[in-house]
């Protein structure tokens, strides 16, 4: 199989390189309108690379693209893609205006359809799940996610890259990156508060934090803060209940459970070998991101159906997020 990465960037060489040391029967090829980028990732990968999509496909073949471009031309691109017959891999989407004609489309030209939601594929949060969920109560929790702009790329101006648009601003990407996890952990929400407000002296066209107060449908409770203002990436969980007390900073080796007859904090197992990259956080390891496209190829050669988000639900998570955001302070 030949996979087309469309978009260059970070993400794009990052699904580059889990496709080529991960997967023996893919190859790669490229795509970016920005010669630096095309450079760059010929240079790292040796792989194929163009500069336009329609030269790629008829030179290449491939049977799905993976499109890892700024989120704002995501629809345009998967549209391009879907008339193309290519099966579709699609990063973080944030606008969702066009999700009925992808939808349509895709059922047409028989083209199947994923949506990264790489925390869904994290085991740490796939254990909190199994918790809430085994021991029956409602439960509290309160969530703090937040790292200083500057320092999401610090290769680039954080002004330069998607998240100083405020259509698809950082705080929307952290709300859309989250709140699938939320969602599926502590169940639908009946009832949304908000407050935010600038913090920061960054050059942001929306506010920089938010403390969101979400009420879910089942009773459980949670105070979810988002902010791009901390200088410390941040990635803090707390749920607890009468019987459940679980903490969570981020990163693989940071869950516990509270053993309530022994009164001791115990660390829950979850990864043996988490696989990190120093240019980032230290909360984000590659191995959810290997996950998710395992995940894809089964799609797509009729393996077993592991998926665990779909585009028609990530269109009611970003109502929900415009929700969020058109609220008054």
């Amino acid at each position: 199989m030949k996979f087309l990465v469309i978009g260059l960037g970070s993400m794009g060489r990052r699904r580059i390189s889990l496709l080529l040391n991960c997967f023996d029967s893919i190859s790669v090829c490229g795509v970016d309108v920005r010669e630096e980028r095309r450079e760059q990732t010929q240079a790292l990968f040796g792989i194929p690379v163009y500069a336009g999509l329609e030269t790629a496909v008829e030179q290449e073949q491939p049977c799905a693209a993976l499109v890892c471009t700024s989120p704002a031309s995501h629809a345009d691109v998967i549209l391009d893609c879907i008339a193309k017959g290519l099966h579709i891999f699609s990063e973080i989407n944030l606008i969702s205006d066009r999700y009925d004609e992808i939808l349509q489309a895709a059922e047409e030209r028989q083209v199947k359809l994923f949506l990264s939601s790489t925390l869904l594929y994290r085991k740490e949060l796939q254990a909190v799940r199994d918790c809430v969920l085994k021991q029956g109560e409602k439960v509290n929790y309160r969530y703090h996610v937040g790292q200083y702009l500057p320092d999401w790329h610090p290769w680039e101006d954080y002004r330069d890259f998607f998240v100083g648009d405020p259509k698809t601003n950082a705080c929307r990407e952290i709300f859309a990156i989250d709140l699938p996890w939320i969602l599926h952990t502590f169940g639908k929400v009946r009832k949304v508060t908000v407050f935010k407000d600038h913090l920061s002296k960054l050059e942001l066209g929306y506010p920089d934090n938010y403390f969101v107060v979400l009420e879910h449908k089942n009773g459980n409770k949670g105070i979810w803060i988002v902010d791009v203002v901390a200088r410390k990436a941040q990635r803090n969980l707390l749920v607890y209940s009468e019987n459940l007390h679980l903490s969570w900073d981020g990163t693989p080796d940071s869950l516990f459970r509270y053993n309530v007859r022994e009164k001791t904090m115990e660390k829950m197992e979850t990864y043996s070998n988490a696989v990190r990259d120093d240019r980032y956080a230290e909360s984000i390891i590659e191995n959810a991101y290997l996950e998710e496209l395992r995940v894809f190829v089964d799609k797509i050669t009729g393996g077993k159906n592991r998926e665990r988000y779909t585009f028609a639900e990530d269109r009611r998570t970003l109502r929900l997020i415009d929700r969020i955001e058109g609220m008054k302070a």
